[in-house]
C-alpha cells in the first residue's frame, strides 16, 4: 500500500494547536491618506486600493465624490443628490448609493461608473442611516431610519434596475 507522501507528494504534520492564520489575531489599524474634505454621515464602498467615498455633511450636506488608491484621495465626479446619512455597495467603479438625508429622507438611487454618476431606480421606502451589501448589478438595502422612525425592511436592487421590496415584519 502507498503511503500519504508517495501519493500527495507532502507528509502529514501533527500539531498541538493550529496554525494562526494572517491578519486575524494580530490584525491592527493604520493610518492612511486623509480625505480631501472632512465630513460626517458619507456613503461608500470599494476595496482598501480602491474605494470611494460620497455625500455627507460638513457645515450642509455635500454631493462631493473621493476615489482612494490604497495612499491618497482624488476628487471625482459630484452626485446629483446632495445628501448625508446613505449608504452604498459596489466597488469603485461600478458603485451604487442610495437612501439619505436631504431632508426630508431620500429615495434616490444613484449608479456610479468610475467617473460620474446617473441616477437609477427609486427605493420604495425613503429611509436614511440605512445599510447596504453587495455589488451594483445586485444589492441589498436594509434596516434605516424612516418616518415611523425605524424599519427592518430590505430592498434588492437588481442589473435590470428593478427594486424589489421584502417586508419581514
Amino acid at each position: 500500500m502507498a503511503e500519504y507522501k508517495a501519493i500527495h507528494g507532502t507528509t502529514v504534520s501533527n500539531r498541538t494547536s493550529g496554525p494562526k492564520a494572517p491578519g486575524i489575531g494580530g490584525a491592527t489599524w493604520a493610518t492612511g491618506g486623509s480625505l480631501n474634505t472632512g465630513r460626517r454621515v458619507l456613503g461608500g464602498t470599494g476595496l482598501q486600493t480602491a474605494a470611494l467615498a460620497f455625500g455627507g455633511f460638513t457645515t450642509t450636506n455635500t454631493n462631493s465624490t473621493e476615489e482612494y488608491d490604497g495612499t491618497s484621495w482624488t476628487e471625482s465626479g459630484n452626485m446629483g443628490t446632495t445628501r448625508r446619512q446613505l449608504s452604498g455597495c459596489g466597488i469603485q467603479t461600478a458603485g451604487l448609493a442610495f437612501g439619505g438625508n436631504v431632508p426630508p429622507l431620500s429615495v434616490a438611487t444613484e449608479e456610479y461608473n468610475g467617473s460620474s454618476w446617473t441616477a437609477g431606480g427609486n427605493l420604495a421606502t425613503a429611509r436614511a442611516i440605512l445599510a447596504g451589501a453587495g455589488t451594483q448589478t445586485a444589492g441589498l438595502a436594509f434596516g434605516g431610519e424612516t418616518t415611523n422612525p425605524t424599519t427592518n425592511a430590505t430592498e434588492e436592487w437588481s442589473f435590470a434596475h428593478s427594486v424589489k421590496s421584502i417586508d419581514v415584519s
